[in-house]
């Protein structure tokens, strides 16, 4: 019973480092509508090290300024190509809920994908135990996969 209450205890205190992206393929519009969730305070961090800038993602001085770094930092690290072509990730903007920052992306011109090829590795250099969920779905069907640092690239063929 003391092992089980000290690992929970310790799990408790222990940071857990987690994203989730989604890849929908819109058939009406021909486009993949892309979402990124990360833990605010860790892409915050993330970010000014990397780009040696304060910046606060809750409550922004210059949110047009934050979101470029977002924009910037994360098509830097999630690369996606759809049948072989790699694809132009258009920023949409960013959001806060709880304690995550959604990124939102689009990408037009895109009929029924068949292969995704994915580097992503978000959060990979601060964190060693980052792990980076994704979960893309073409015509209804949802499939996913998870990527443990240091492992970068995933192949999803619907």
């Amino acid at each position: 019973m003391l092992q089980l209450l000290l690992i929970s205890w310790l799990s408790f205190f222990h940071p857990f480092y987690v994203s989730v992206t989604e890849i929908n393929h819109n058939a009406k519009n021909q486009s993949l509508e892309i979402s990124c969730r990360i833990f605010y305070d860790d892409l915050e961090h993330t970010i000014e090290k990397q780009y040696h800038t304060k910046i606060d993602i809750v409550h922004p001085a210059d949110k047009a300024k934050v979101g470029q770094l977002i924009n910037d930092y994360i098509k830097k690290h999630l690369i996606i190509k759809a049948d072989g072509k790699t694809v132009a990730l258009n920023f949409i903007g960013y959001e806060v809920q709880e304690d995550a920052a959604w990124s939102y992306f689009e990408v037009k011109g895109i009929s029924k994908p068949k292969k995704f090829e994915v580097h992503d590795d978000l959060l990979y250099t601060e964190h060693p135990e980052q792990i980076n969920m994704m979960h893309i779905t073409v015509a209804g069907e949802r499939k996913s996969t998870k990527l443990d640092n240091p492992d970068s690239d995933a192949v999803v063929v619907f």
